[in-house]
């Protein structure tokens, strides 16, 4: 079963971004059920799930959930006899960068974290970098749109600098924050970033970005070696400027937006 978030205004009715893809999984014979979005985001995950019908395996595509509300989604499935294919534990490793880090670390920039939000604790994650240009982040997602105000940190050795982009980073977050402050190691890159879809632990699907969706991924694409024992995550990836194919980030699949430039029906295809 495909479980996607209803339409806001309109609850029997899938939201139009996942409108194609509800309608390409009822095409193969998979079984769709509507979700309430914004009832599993304030905690209520029973209301969340009242429009799932009882007892099967279920994928979910929709919006971002912090791993707290996923859990209470997957704890309410479950009394439902519905068994999410990713678990609540499996989709904290994939969403959050402190759980799949160590799998790829010689293959993405180095990063060290905090716990939490303290300006001591960023001092000593900066230190760890020695010195240098970063990129800054939570556990879960970057403020790119942001970029000299709260994701570049020119140089980790600049303290106040550093704090500084840190602290817009955090006032932009907002109750977002998740996890703790996350800097990477800035590394120069040549093209668009490409979005890899893997299933099971095998690239199933290579797309464009969502960011760039008319960039096509080159032919030349260089997958890595992921040792992630997860369901369904995307690997994003992007050419280093010595040629170098790296990855920028990994994420759970379930939550992952698909770019327009890839059928609703390819995606499909390969979850089923």
């Amino acid at each position: 079963m495909l479980l996607v978030p209803s339409d806001v205004l309109r609850p029997r009715r899938p939201d139009e971004h996942f409108a194609d893809e509800a309608r390409a999984a009822r095409d193969a014979g998979i079984e769709v059920a509507l979700v309430d979005h914004d009832a599993l985001a304030r905690g209520d995950a029973e209301a969340g799930v009242a429009r799932v019908p009882a007892g099967t395996d279920a994928v979910y595509r929709g919006w971002m959930l912090d791993a707290g509300r996923y859990a209470a989604m997957a704890e309410a499935l479950a009394a439902r006899g519905v068994t999410l294919r990713t678990g609540p534990e499996q989709y904290r490793r994939a969403h959050e960068l402190p759980g799949w880090y160590a799998a790829v670390a010689g293959d993405t920039p180095e990063s060290v974290w905090t716990s939490g939000d303290g300006r001591e604790d960023f001092r000593r994650a900066c230190g760890e970098l020695g010195g240098g240009p970063a990129v800054l982040r939570d556990f879960t997602k970057s403020m790119k749109h942001h970029w000299h105000e709260a994701a570049y940190i020119p140089d980790v050795s600049d303290g106040a600098g550093a704090w500084a982009v840190a602290s817009r980073f955090r006032e932009l977050r907002g109750d977002g924050f998740t996890g703790g402050f996350v800097v990477r190691r800035f590394e120069s890159f040549t093209g668009a970033e490409v979005r890899t879809w893997w299933v099971g632990g095998v690239c199933r699907l290579v797309t464009a970005h969502p960011d760039t969706s008319g960039e096509l991924p080159p032919a030349d694409v260089v997958l890595p070696e992921v040792g992630v024992d997860l369901p369904f995550v995307t690997v994003d990836l992007a050419r280093r400027v010595d040629g170098r194919w790296r990855i920028i980030e990994i994420g759970d699949g379930q939550v992952s937006d698909r770019p327009r430039s890839t059928p609703a029906e390819e995606l499909i295809t390969v979850l089923g």
